[in-house]
């Protein structure tokens, strides 16, 4: 889907049918065609657009003769997974007269510019938009990632009730979010550092301390995804932990309680046997029979409870 863009000082933001100059134009999952006639109308290689539409695509940046081409992880829920995460590339092409922005789905981060949202947005502050993307984006990866720590929280407390396997894969679903998550701030953060030393990108004293804060919000993030990872993964050996030793406890018990069944049962084998044994012509037989295997029982746990193996 192909969508363009123009801020004007009277009715802000327009959607247009046609290209101007100073327009955004925003690509979402598109058609081969429309590939293809973006491609050919701003003179740019296909593969520019076609980056943001492989999932594995890196974070990086590149200079061509008439373009500069910004590719970011942004993140977004995982629709497959039960509480997850992951992140997939958004590609932002800039030219002397346009700014293109392609992603494999519809994401909530340029919604937001589409939507009026975003304070001081004007398509045509190329520098600005771009930084404000960014910016948004470093804001969502916080903001998901405060959403998985309480998520995270919830399965701890469900997991001191009962130990299900539900819990402990949903809490997988989060550490491995916040793998992706880690990964991709990183490899954002690179592309950072790379903006402010290159020349292509115009930057205006009015951005600085936009850029600024973006940077601070990405480290941010880098901070807030490391210490929950390290948490997570700790919870997650706690809780493995606890299991097997309860398992251990589980079979440890059973095991006792064969032991402790078990000489009952061989007492009674002893008498119930085709042949003359002690007390087998006695009529108080069985009684005594009984008593026997009973105060045997009874010691032989009273001694396992002592040493703990009970």
């Amino acid at each position: 889907m192909k969508e363009i863009y123009k801020t004007f000082d009277e009715t802000g933001l327009v959607q247009l049918s046609a290209f101007e100059e100073g327009a955004w134009i925003n690509l979402c999952n598109p058609t081969p065609q429309e590939i293809n006639e973006v491609a050919t109308e701003f003179n740019i290689e296909t593969n520019h657009i076609l980056s943001a539409l492989d999932e594995e695509e890196r974070a990086r940046i590149e200079v061509d003769d008439n373009c500069t081409v910004i590719i970011v992880d942004v993140p977004i829920k995982d629709e497959e997974g039960h509480n997850g995460y992951e992140t997939i590339p958004l590609t932002i092409i800039i030219g002397d007269k346009y700014i293109i922005t392609t992603c494999l789905q519809r994401i909530q981060l340029l919604e937001d510019f589409k939507s009026g949202k975003i304070k001081g947005f004007f398509t045509f502050k190329k520098t600005r938009f771009i930084l404000q993307l960014l910016y948004k984006n470093a804001s969502y990866f916080l903001q998901y990632l405060r959403h998985i720590d309480r998520l995270s929280h919830q399965m701890e407390a469900e997991l001191h009730k009962s130990m299900r396997n539900k819990e402990l894969l949903q809490l997988f679903d989060l550490e491995k979010s916040l793998v992706y998550f880690t990964t991709s701030l990183r490899a954002n953060e690179i592309v950072l550092e790379k903006m402010m030393r290159m020349e292509n990108i115009k930057r205006y004293p009015e951005d600085e301390d936009l850029l600024e804060d973006v940077i601070i919000e990405n480290k941010q993030a880098i901070e807030m995804a490391n210490i929950y990872s390290n948490i997570l993964g700790g919870t997650m050996n706690a809780f493995s932990s606890i299991i097997s030793n309860n398992l251990n406890i589980v079979m440890k018990t059973l095991t006792s309680i064969t032991i402790i069944m078990a000489i009952p049962t061989m007492i009674g084998s002893f008498w119930g046997m085709n042949v003359k044994v002690p007390l087998s012509e006695n009529p108080h037989a069985f009684s005594g029979i009984i008593l026997i295997s009973v105060v045997i029982t009874a010691i032989i746990a009273f001694i396992m409870i002592k040493k703990k193996l009970f």
